[in-house]
């Protein structure tokens, strides 16, 4: 890897940087999609080359059992597998503790699966997870960590913290000895739940292990806590990282969060969020996200946003059709999926071209006023740019602020 910071926001801990890896450069901060089966769901590896994204993810947990690293070794790595010429980040298998955790049992030796679609029992250590994930070939491979639900408190945190540090050990020694530190990329995981302590204790630790990583990533969150904490614990850990490595905020893809975060000092993220969105008709706008499925759509003839670049907005597809399609044709899935990522990948472009131009903060400002101004902005986002400098309410005594995580949502289903 190489790594270039190439500008910092006079304001805030934002800032823009060049990552060259294997298989390219990719500029950040940046938003990557998740390919959790090795495909973007609904779109080929050309549609996202042509969108612009140079870094996706894939799961190391599903690879891994479908379809085998047999599999994918046969084919040349997962790059060639998928057909992806560009960067490629795997995840450890680690959040599947969390998420699969009816299947799961956690030792010191490791995590003994048993696998959801057959029952066979699979364990995955540190070592292990190393081994996949040189067979997978991806430019970027995260740690093995003891992750747990970010609801969780009491001892089992600590445990799984101090784990964590363990298992890093074990995944920089097995790394070290693969004679591959030249072609791929080991990130380091901070847990600690939502206890600033046990935070500190785990960023003290793995910053010691720093000749060991290649970056850092805040694990542990977007689990269901309250954004008033989740922003407090991204701050803490943004400023304890190393200035030269890459800092990854996992799980993070509300557009709301990803410029809180960036702000905050974030590099990378990554999310199902605008995939997933786009499957149940969704579409995410600057203005806050359209549901499609709304009636009052059925008679918009006009493309989602004007503005878009997006081959779905560029070429006139129109909110009507979308509305008679939407969740019943893949089609519409596919040309909402298109947009979504579009938007994702604008929200973080803007972001680097403000920090470039000096005008960082006005684009916050003007983003946010865009997308909550008529609903009022989420008291946790003023709370955290305040922290770094920025006061959305600065210059706009009309603006009103609301309690809640800020999610800007059409709930209703009515047709």
């Amino acid at each position: 890897m190489q790594f270039e910071v190439l500008a910092k926001c006079h304001t805030t801990r934002a800032r823009v940087c060049r990552m060259k890896l294997a298989h390219g450069v990719t500029m950040l901060p940046t938003f990557m999609p998740v390919a959790t089966q090795a495909a973007i769901k609904g779109l080929t590896p050309q549609q996202m080359e042509g969108l612009g994204v140079s870094l996706i993810l894939n799961n190391t947990y599903h690879l891994n059992l479908r379809p085998g690293i047999k599999v994918l070794q046969e084919a040349g790595g997962a790059h060639k597998f998928q057909g992806w010429n560009h960067n490629l980040l795997t995840d450890s298998g680690g959040f599947q503790l969390v998420s699969l955790s009816k299947f799961t049992k956690i030792t010191e030796e490791g995590a003994l699966f048993a696998s959801p679609f057959d029952g066979e029992p699979t364990m995955l250590t540190p070592e292990e997870s190393m081994s996949i994930q040189h067979a997978i070939g991806a430019d970027i491979i995260m740690q093995l960590d003891d992750v747990v639900s970010s609801l969780t408190v009491g001892p089992r945190v600590g445990e799984a913290m101090q784990r964590s540090v363990r298992w890093l050990d074990r995944c920089i020694a097995y790394h070290q000895n693969s004679g591959r530190q030249d072609k791929q990329n080991l990130f380091a995981i901070i847990q600690g739940g939502l206890d600033p302590d046990l935070r500190a204790q785990c960023l003290d630790e793995m910053v010691k292990r720093k000749d060991g990583v290649a970056g850092y990533a805040i694990g542990g969150l977007s689990g269901g806590e309250e954004k008033d904490v989740f922003w407090r614990i991204i701050k803490q850990c943004a400023e304890k990282l190393p200035e030269d490595r890459p800092r990854y905020s996992m799980g993070i893809g509300f557009a709301e969060d990803l410029l809180v975060c960036v702000a905050l000092g974030v590099d990378m993220a990554d999310c199902v969020f605008p995939t997933r969105t786009a499957r149940f008709g969704v579409a995410l706008t600057f203005k806050g996200p359209l549901n499609l499925r709304l009636g009052k759509h059925s008679r918009e003839f006009i493309p989602i946003d004007d503005n878009c670049p997006c081959p779905t907005c560029s070429d006139g597809v129109s909110r009507a059709l979308l509305h008679h399609t939407v969740t019943r044709e893949t089609s519409a899935a596919h040309a909402v999926t298109l947009h979504n990522l579009t938007f994702q990948a604008q929200v973080m472009g803007r972001a680097r071209d403000a920090i470039m131009n000096g005008t960082f903060p006005t684009y916050l400002r003007e983003f946010f006023s865009n997308y909550f101004g008529d609903t009022g902005y989420p008291e946790w986002c003023v709370n955290a740019l305040r922290s770094v400098g920025v006061d959305l309410l600065e210059h706009n005594t009309d603006a009103k602020v609301v309690e809640g995580d800020g999610a800007k949502w059409e709930y209703s289903d009515a047709s």
